[in-house]
């Protein structure tokens, strides 16, 4: 374990972006614990990459206070979710309504020649 000089306050370090493990270990060789409400198993946690922390990145925070990660955006936080069919439709036709039909391409050849 990697501690960092004895001072009252600590800076939260960045765990946005991390897995499970990297977090943990960040959050320790800062002088602060973790805590993760949307994983019980959280210790277990390995491989779930950090979605959102609270307090942010930068903070000054008490050594050894806790940083809230999550894991999952949830429901209502801008997950991918399902996409499709999206309403009204778009209209039929495509690039066909836009543009003229191809027809024969050798046509304007033909009327050229004798």
């Amino acid at each position: 374990m990697r501690l960092t000089p004895e001072t009252p306050e600590v800076r939260v370090p960045r765990l946005i972006g991390l897995m499970a493990v990297d977090a943990r270990e960040r959050a320790e060789a800062r002088g602060v614990l973790l805590a993760a409400p949307d994983r019980p198993d959280f210790p277990l946690t390995v491989v779930d990459y950090v979605v959102r922390q609270y307090p942010p990145p930068g903070s000054e925070i008490p050594r050894g206070a806790v940083v809230t990660v999550w894991f999952d955006l949830g429901d209502a936080e801008g997950g991918a979710g399902v996409r499709e069919p999206r309403l009204p439709l778009p209209p039929s036709g495509g690039l066909r309504r836009e543009l003229d039909e191809p027809g024969d391409p050798f046509e304007a050849l033909r009327s050229v020649r004798p």
